[in-house]
């Protein structure tokens, strides 16, 4: 790697640190303003962390029969496939 005079270094250090405030302003900005949307709208229909939204919601497991049921209408489904395409 080639050596850069101590100077240029201590540049690109100082430039970099006023990069990151920039850049730390900008995102305080943005929070702020975001912070303001209106919550509640078909977009977002509600607000993040509000009462009532605690719960973490997930994926729902199915049961044995359910996954058998959902495999023998696919194994069917693909073998109709099958069938139709010779």
């Amino acid at each position: 790697m080639p050596r850069h005079p101590f100077h240029i270094l201590e540049l690109a250090k100082r430039g970099a640190e006023h990069r990151y405030q920039e850049l730390k302003a900008e995102l305080q900005a943005l929070e702020k303003l975001l912070s303001r949307l209106h919550y509640g709208s078909a977009v977002s229909p509600a607000m993040p962390g509000a009462a009532g939204d605690s719960t973490v919601r997930g994926r729902r497991g199915m049961s044995e029969a359910a996954r058998k049921a959902v495999s023998d209408r696919m194994k069917k489904y693909w073998a109709a496939k099958r069938k139709a395409k010779k």
